[in-house]
């Protein structure tokens, strides 16, 4: 029905190397595939087989699950979109974020589900993507405050910064950037 390739990591998988818990879920055990260093796989390629592995009204949803955590919903393919490669943005472990799959108890390894549904009840199929713009956002502007922080003083409570504080930040934002092409990308890492 299915197979899954981790960029740098893998071969190409089938689905027989996820355990299957009924017809329509499956789950690879991450301790099994990387041990403990579950988060540095950073990305999968998910494909279909072929355009009859599914429905047109079904989607293959991928859901990732750290240690003590619930699984969080990472994105989708379906016919309409028959592969893609999805950030795999790993809660934090034991975060308990609301339970997407199935009830159980916490993990004690981290998981990587795969479940058919319907595409209607799927969040947006980029869902990963929006994760990582807004932990880059985040982190962008955790790095104009540190700047910014450098620079201030306090006065009556209040952060007093040069005024040409925007223009110097950004300037040695562009400037890393042009230097190391991985820069922005080891934001989000």
């Amino acid at each position: 029905m299915f197979g899954v390739l981790f960029p740098g990591r893998s071969f190409p998988m089938d689905a027989s190397s996820f355990a299957q818990i009924d017809s329509t879920h499956w789950v690879l055990d991450m301790n099994l595939f990387v041990g403990e260093a579950y988060d540095q796989v950073k990305e999968m390629c998910l494909f279909l087989l072929n355009e009859y592995s599914l429905p047109p009204e079904k989607a293959l949803a991928v859901y990732v699950q750290s240690p003590g955590s619930a699984f969080q919903y990472c994105g989708a393919v379906q016919r309409a979109c028959p592969s893609a490669v999805l950030p795999l943005l790993w809660p934090s472990p034991g975060s308990g974020q609301m339970q997407i799959m199935a009830p159980d108890a916490a993990p004690l390894t981290a998981k990587i589900g795969l479940s058919v549904e319907d595409v209607i009840s799927l969040p947006s199929l980029n869902v990963g993507q929006q994760q990582r713009v807004e932990a880059l956002a985040l982190k962008v502007g955790e790095n104009l405050f540190n700047f910014m922080q450098s620079f201030c003083t306090v006065d009556a409570n209040r952060l007093v910064v040069p005024m040409d504080i925007l223009d110097r930040w950004f300037k040695k934002f562009q400037d890393k950037t042009k230097r190391d092409p991985d820069y922005l990308r080891n934001f989000i890492m």
